[in-house]
């Protein structure tokens, strides 16, 4: 069992920034992938960026240039840098692991409220 832990997240005016960390109680150099979701209301989960085992990115075409996912093997730490934040980026964000073992196993956070709003 795995437990992540989001911070970083609050209250942003449209084109500013902010930090998300995912801080994981297991080493993070065991999963899979790791990766950011957000679920805005009335909207399904979405992937915004995801990191591999091997360094490997992608990121959700609405956030590509904007938003740069990284991870810090020694601090068991990923995080997700958001530039030029847009209202639309406003929502939960999730952290996620993913490990596989014969089977898919997946671990979340509890989220972090993004707001971007004047």
């Amino acid at each position: 069992q795995a437990q992540l832990v989001e911070s970083g997240g609050g209250l942003v005016q449209p084109g500013g920034s902010l930090r998300l960390s995912c801080a994981a109680s297991a080493r993070i150099s065991v999963f899979n992938t790791m990766g950011w979701y957000r679920q805005a209301p009335g909207k399904q989960r979405e992937l915004v960026a995801g990191i591999t085992k091997g360094g490997s990115t992608n990121y959700a075409h609405s956030v590509k240039g904007r938003f740069t996912i990284s991870r810090d093997n020694a601090k068991n730490t990923v995080y997700l840098q958001m530039n030029s934040l847009k209202p639309e980026d406003t929502a939960v964000y999730y952290c996620n692991a993913d490990f596989y073992a014969g089977g898919l196993q997946r671990y979340w956070g509890q989220g972090t409220q993004v707001t971007v709003s004047l």
